[in-house]
């Protein structure tokens, strides 16, 4: 068996054995992700294929990579019409594998992550697929989280108020500069927050790039993935981060040419009327939730930027990150005033 960073495969094997997996040879592994987030891996036997996802073997935030939060709430929308790959097994024991860790099937399909990999699809795909992907924000916002053994997953009264005070007190940690800018959105978002819309399960970073779509079909979505920064909370915090991802400065932020910043693609307010039409359900105090979004990737942009400047980035596509708080933060003031973001 080939060894892998965070990946003891003959310990996973027993695991999975004891787990009452059916097995069928040796296990092989291959790395699909090992960034900033948690690792990913390949898994497969001589007749099955699964994905294993564990945190980072160094500089480990438990919140921002608890796999076990991610199992829990891809194992209760089974059977929603969230699609969700089937999960398999969770281990909590850190002896195993030196930290927790999960397994679940294999989903094939595609991830359009690039503006090359749209450039493979044509208008009409493009049109359908964004159809679908709205409608699956819509399901995932209409489940009944209680029913589904989800609500005790957050506290979703007064998500909104916190989500003002989290992203001050982070930019407050991050920032390279003062800004009077980042001050004064902070403050008028703080002044104007709204009654909360409604309670829901928010994804917390929804847009193309983080869904595999079915092979040879754009217009359906075969899973959605990366669940972990879901919680309980406004849904519509959810929407207008999804079109706030399509201002071009995302590129900046996500180093690399995004698919979702195309133009594409559905304009962010284009987005924004198919979400009401495909979920019901009104975008009230739509100016605030835009901003509040912005302020959030401005911050961040910005904590990209302090970890390039203080030399904790690896690889390259972060030197631009800095460039686009400005952007953002722009945006979101222009918001707040009611003009176009």
């Amino acid at each position: 068996m080939t060894e892998h960073r965070g990946l003891d495969l003959v310990a996973l094997q027993k695991f999975l054995s004891d787990s009452n997996v059916p097995l069928n040879g040796e296990l092989r592994a291959d790395l699909i992700s090992g960034g900033k987030s948690n690792l990913t891996y390949a898994i497969h036997d001589d007749s099955s294929r699964w994905v294993l996802r564990r945190p980072p073997t160094a500089g480990l935030t438990p919140s921002a990579h608890d796999v076990a939060r991610e199992f829990r709430i891809t194992s209760a929308l089974q059977g929603t019409d969230v699609p969700v790959a089937a999960t398999v097994a969770l281990c909590e024991d850190d002896s195993v594998m030196g930290a927790s860790f999960t397994v679940v099937e294999h989903v094939t399909g595609q991830v359009i992550r690039t503006k090359s990999d749209l450039d493979a699809l044509s208008d009409a795909d493009i049109d359908s697929c964004t159809d679908e992907l709205v409608r699956v924000l819509g399901a995932l916002h209409n489940v009944d989280y209680d029913a589904v053994g989800l609500g005790e997953l957050g506290r979703p009264d007064g998500y909104v108020a916190r989500q003002v005070k989290l992203w001050a007190s982070q930019w407050a940690r991050v920032k390279t500069t003062d800004s009077a800018d980042v001050d004064r959105l902070h403050a008028a978002l703080a002044e104007s927050i709204p009654q909360q819309s409604e309670s829901s399960i928010v994804h917390g970073d929804y847009r193309i790039d983080n869904t595999i779509l079915a092979p040879g079909d754009v217009s359906t979505v075969a899973a959605v993935v990366d669940w972990e920064l879901s919680t309980l909370g406004d849904p519509l915090t959810d929407v207008a981060l999804m079109c706030v991802y399509r201002h071009p400065a995302l590129d900046l932020v996500l180093g690399e040419p995004a698919a979702w910043t195309s133009p594409r693609l559905p304009s962010a307010d284009d987005l924004a009327q198919r979400y009401t039409v495909a979920s019901g359900r009104d975008l009230v105090h739509w100016n605030f939730y835009l901003a509040l979004a912005n302020f959030k990737l401005a911050v961040i942009a910005e904590g990209i930027n302090h970890r390039y400047r203080a030399g904790a980035t690896v690889g390259d596509g972060f030197d631009k990150a800095g460039d686009a708080v400005p952007e953002f933060i722009a945006a979101g003031l222009r918001a707040l005033k009611g003009q176009t973001v």
